[in-house]
């Protein structure tokens, strides 16, 4: 009998505790990634520069490059000032936003991509994609995994808490996910990958059901180990599925319709999540969800970040039109203007009597 088996896309190195920045050169000199020690790293012009200065002295090889945004033109310029240098790995030291871009220019010029995360905003710091502003608006493209992921807790802690806030809601909206995937599964057929669901339905719980807050190493270290389990879960499944439902419509549509408006993707997501679940007819997983978010210090009733009912309805009315041939609890209710908002008002009432009790 032949062993049957899959190889799964997944970093060589995750290294996520306090200090781990200490210890990144030897990371790097791992013969996999880097045999000569010439490395491409990406920074952003803040945050960046400080740990330029940290971490130079033991890179001596490096090549710096600042990135100056978020956005297509920006990875391109990245990339076309990398090619040059006959680099062995490109490291993406930052946010998102940096490591977007060094993703797609690592891609680009066919090198392997360090990601050292500074926040844990949201589960993109270990995903086969990169996000990136356009002149249509944001898109979305493939690039292979990170070939190995570096979080430091300390530094987590610098930054700025809304940034783990972001990933908690971003982390607790896969159980929305999986529980659209597994509605496509039984209602049109779609073919379900039952290890990506159960690696991103369990990064979403585990979140979910932490005693500890932002502020503790036990609970940062859940939570960034979730958003790293939850891009190699999109890698498994080949695309973003195990990680977005319903709740990245509804979070898509936000940023669409009110782009200088829109909070952040995290809170969107989680926001977006408790909703779906409530529509779905899980309205205890629903509240508990949405108490979960509001102990974090997330919002929950769109009032929270500056939108009306009748603007959430339009949201919720105009997501599905976001993600075409996805299907989800948004499309499988087909709901009309007014059954939006007599659910909303279900929602909220629900809610707002947990939060207040």
């Amino acid at each position: 009998m032949p062993v049957l088996t899959r190889l799964i896309p997944s970093p060589l190195v995750v290294d996520i505790r306090r200090g781990a920045l200490d210890d990144l050169a030897g990371v790097l000199a791992d013969q996999r990634i880097s045999s000569s020690g010439k490395l491409a790293v990406a920074i952003s012009g803040g945050s960046g520069a400080v740990l330029r200065e940290r971490l130079a002295p033991a890179l001596p090889g490096a090549s710096w490059y600042e990135v100056g945004g978020g956005t297509l033109d920006d990875a391109i310029k990245l990339a076309d000032a990398m090619k040059s240098g006959h680099y062995d790995a490109v490291v993406g030291l930052g946010g998102g936003k940096i490591i977007d871009c060094a993703k797609f220019a690592a891609a680009r010029i066919g090198l392997p991509l360090v990601a050292v995360a500074t926040n844990l905003s949201h589960d993109g710091l270990c995903s086969p994609v990169a996000t990136l502003d356009n002149d249509a608006g944001r898109g979305s493209y493939g690039v292979p995994n990170p070939i190995a992921v570096v979080i430091d807790l300390d530094v987590i802690r610098e930054a700025p808490v809304r940034f783990v806030r972001s990933g908690i809601g971003d982390a607790l909206s896969n159980i929305s996910a999986v529980a659209d995937w597994e509605l496509s599964n039984r209602e049109t057929g779609e073919q379900i990958d039952g290890l990506a669901a159960a690696m991103a339905r369990q990064a979403g719980e585990a979140v979910l059901r932490h005693p500890g807050g932002v502020g503790d190493d036990g609970f940062l270290q859940v939570l960034a180990e979730g958003l790293v389990l939850t891009g190699i879960s999109m890698s498994v499944a080949g695309d973003s599925r195990p990680a977005s439902g319903a709740c990245h419509e509804i979070n898509h549509a936000f940023d669409l319709l009110f782009p200088k408006r829109a909070a952040s993707h995290g809170e969107q997501c989680g926001l977006g999540g408790a909703f779906a679940m409530h529509l779905r007819g899980a309205h205890e997983e629903s509240v508990f969800m949405a108490e979960v978010l509001h102990r974090h210090g997330l919002p929950v009733l769109p009032e929270e970040i500056g939108f009306t009912v009748d603007e959430f309805v339009q949201v919720v009315e105009f997501a599905p039109k976001t993600r075409p041939g996805r299907y989800t609890i948004l499309e499988h209710l087909d709901l009309s203007s007014d059954a939006i908002r007599d659910a909303y008002a279900d929602y909220a009432k629900a809610v707002s009597q947990a939060i207040s009790g």
